[in-house]
């Protein structure tokens, strides 16, 4: 099996592919199926060498609140203009959802409620 460059990796991710190599050769596994292993390891903890620790790009503080905004939008157009509360909105809800509308308003009996019966009785509420 070629061995690919490992350049894109951080000295953190090559010194965690070494400790976890060694541990498997400790318990007599063969250099080469150790090595495979240890990144294989860490390419699902962290993403692979692209990146450090796995999490992607940086986004800034700014970005967030953005893409949140924009999130935030699209969740509002799904409901199409509809009042939070109106029966075209509570459809196009999850039942999750449902429920912590019913649980901030104090709907009794809403853990045995079916997501048509969460939307008659918020309907009923609001």
């Amino acid at each position: 099996m070629p061995v690919a460059s490992k350049d894109k990796y951080t000295a953190k991710q090559k010194r965690k592919a070494q400790h976890i190599e060694e541990s498997y050769e400790h318990k007599g596994m063969p250099e080469d199926q150790a090595q495979a292993r240890a990144w294989a390891t860490v390419n699902k903890q962290s993403g692979g060498g692209e990146r450090a620790g796995g999490s992607g790009t940086d986004t800034s503080g700014r970005e967030k609140q953005t893409a949140r905004s924009d999130s935030a939008k699209r969740a509002a157009q799904t409901r199409k203009g509809h009042a939070r509360t109106s029966p075209e909105s509570l459809q196009s809800q999850t039942r999750e959802s449902l429920m912590k509308e019913a649980r901030s308003q104090d709907i009794r009996g809403r853990s045995r409620m079916t997501k048509a019966q969460l939307i008659e009785a918020l309907s009923h509420a609001g």
